[in-house]
């Protein structure tokens, strides 16, 4: 049995530090900037859904830093650990396509958001 078998928050940052590859990271608040993007992103995509404030760049932004530094299986199990509301992942689900991380088979389950498609259309 791993460590990592099972992601917690104890071992979270553990999980993540293994996983983190920055060439241009100097000291561990580099780390920790880092990590605050999955904050980031949540609290950007809370906004979206509950005040309708959308802002698909920087959304964008950060999910293509967070798969630079920790590569997309790690980011994915992290983004599936982090965000839980299942409200978040139809527009997760649509920037990972906008972006190709993802085929379109993917979790057929979670349906495509398409006020956010239409807006990453326009990009």
């Amino acid at each position: 049995m791993s460590l990592f078998d099972k992601l917690t928050a104890k071992n979270f940052s553990a999980y993540a530090m293994k996983h983190y590859d920055d060439p241009q990271c100097e000291d561990i608040e580099d780390f920790q900037e880092d990590l605050r993007r999955f904050r980031y992103l949540k609290r950007l995509l809370h906004r979206y859904h509950e005040n309708g404030e959308l802002r698909e760049r920087l959304m964008l932004n950060h999910l293509i830093c967070l798969f630079n530094v920790f590569g997309y299986d790690p980011c994915m199990r992290m983004l599936e650990f982090k965000i839980k509301d299942d409200n978040y992942w139809s527009s997760i689900k649509t920037m990972l396509l906008y972006l190709e991380y993802i085929e379109e088979g993917w979790k057929t389950e979670i349906p495509i958001d398409l006020n956010l498609a239409e807006r990453l259309r326009d990009l």
